[in-house]
């Protein structure tokens, strides 16, 4: 099987400028990508899909491809990742070079491993699935969570059979955490619901699945990477 990373990296973050080439511990953030997808040996292209020269730049010097540059079109805030990996397949169609699967790797994932990766692959061939995705646990379970009134009424916030239920027995919640997801290019051309059909998750641990958003990550992730 033929297998291509993707690493979306458009400019322009809001939230923390540059984020996506930002130094984190002497590295930019989309380094951590880069080396994790060439360190497990699955990758027949690693590529980085950017709108910006400099982002461009970046990446090539920590040994990334970017053949091509975004298009503004895909740029923007409403613009998704998948329509972004279909246009990256569509643009490689058109240079004549094809792909079975695609592993599409956030740069705000920077403690994701190597070996998370493999073990995504393993999930996607031990289930002959056509789609995978990385979850973690929550750190809170949602049985406890819930909307507040405009007066901030706690009255029914917990519903009565959670509060009298033992901590042992409340199941177990996961999230998507970002960091890693693995498709085959056939299934995502074609369905319109991508976790519709073999779908599976692999379990990673917290701390890999750190997601930097803003100020705050960032440094939980710099002392993460520094210990």
């Amino acid at each position: 099987m033929k297998n291509l990373a993707i690493i979306p990296a458009r400019s322009g973050s809001k939230g923390l400028k540059d984020k996506n080439i930002k130094m984190l511990n002497e590295k930019p953030l989309l380094a951590y990508s880069i080396e994790a997808a060439k360190e497990s040996g699955l990758f027949d292209e690693i590529m980085v899909s950017t709108d910006s020269e400099k982002y461009a730049e970046v990446a090539k010097q920590w040994g990334a491809k970017v053949p091509f540059l975004r298009s503004q079109e895909l740029s923007n805030d409403t613009a998704s990742s998948w329509e972004v990996v279909k246009d990256v397949i569509e643009r490689y169609r058109s240079l004549g070079i094809e792909f079975d699967t695609v592993a599409l790797l956030q740069p705000t994932s920077p403690l994701r491993s190597s070996e998370d990766i493999i073990n995504g692959y393993e999930v996607m061939r031990e289930k002959i699935a056509n789609f995978v995705v990385a979850v973690c646990e929550m750190d809170h379970s949602p049985l406890w969570a819930n909307t507040l009134p405009v007066d901030l009424s706690m009255g029914n916030f917990i519903r009565p059979e959670v509060v009298t239920m033992p901590r042992q027995s409340i199941p177990t919640y996961y999230r998507i955490n970002g960091a890693l997801y693995i498709i085959k290019v056939d299934y995502l051309m074609k369905t319109t619901d991508i976790y519709s059909e073999k779908s599976y998750a692999i379990i990673m641990n917290k701390e890999n699945s750190i997601d930097i958003d803003d100020q705050i990550d960032f440094t939980i992730a710099e002392v993460l990477i520094k210990n």
